[in-house]
């Protein structure tokens, strides 16, 4: 018995090993059909330990630049996105603690099109160089779970950044509006977390839709410091790695 116990415990360390290298790599030994969300939010230490969404993602070396590997799992990631009807998606929402993300949203998106289109961008080893003084409240969801109750959280109005694309090349932008939302919703995936570590109000979109319509409920508005920032922590101009090593 406690031979079968001491294989069973020897089993699962080693599976766990492989588990986060294959979590750091860019290969993937799934189809796209095959990919999906994490689902559970770990609710111990313990957990979040060895949960992707919340463990540090490295940073996109240069040799991975350019790499068949690089666009399959960027291709990948974008697949699960549109299955999920999603207007964003991390790395580490699939499993890889790799600091890339994408951002989407098509006119004709089922949850968002009343916020208008995004176009579709793709970001590696990003950096948040520059934010505006005001913030906006939005009632967040995510790709985990739809039923989920959506956050109210706070993000900055407009933001500016620099990060590589999948060839290696050195890209720099600004964002506004709803792109701008959804790109702190998934910078807050690769610092680690979700809005639900956040958020300390919450409604079931069923509740949001009839109280927008209704003006009781504000919705992308302007807001005070009062209402809790999503990306809180993270000092403009670090990378994630500098972010990650101060905490």
């Amino acid at each position: 018995m406690r031979t079968a116990t001491l294989f069973s415990s020897l089993l699962a360390l080693v599976s766990l090993q492989c588990c986060k290298i294959k979590d750091y790599s860019l290969s993937l030994d799934v189809s796209h059909d095959e990919l999906t969300i994490v689902q559970q939010l770990p609710s111990n230490s313990q957990g979040r330990s060895s949960s992707p969404l919340y463990t540090p993602p490295r940073i996109i070396g240069e040799k991975e630049f350019k790499t068949p590997e690089l666009n399959i799992l960027i291709d990948s990631m974008y697949q699960v996105m549109l299955r999920k009807s999603g207007v964003g998606i991390a790395a580490n929402q699939i499993g890889k603690r790799l600091q890339i993300f994408i951002i989407e949203a098509k006119a004709d998106n089922p949850r968002y099109k009343v916020l208008g289109p995004v176009e579709k961008q793709i970001f590696i080893n990003p950096v948040i160089t520059k934010v505006s003084e005001t913030r906006k409240n939005f009632w967040h969801g995510c790709l985990r779970k739809k039923k989920k109750k959506r956050g109210n959280v706070a993000t900055y109005e407009w933001l500016e950044y620099t990060c590589r694309d999948a060839m290696g090349n050195i890209k720099s932008g600004r964002l506004e509006g709803f792109a701008a939302v959804i790109f702190q919703h998934e910078f807050k995936h690769l610092m680690n977390g979700t809005y639900l570590d956040v958020a300390k109000e919450y409604s079931t979109k069923e509740e949001l839709d009839k109280g927008i319509a209704l003006g009781k409920i504000p919705f992308f508005e302007p807001v005070s410091d009062s209402l809790p920032l999503l990306i809180n922590g993270y000092k403009i101009g670090q990378t994630l790695d500098e972010y990650h090593q101060r905490k």
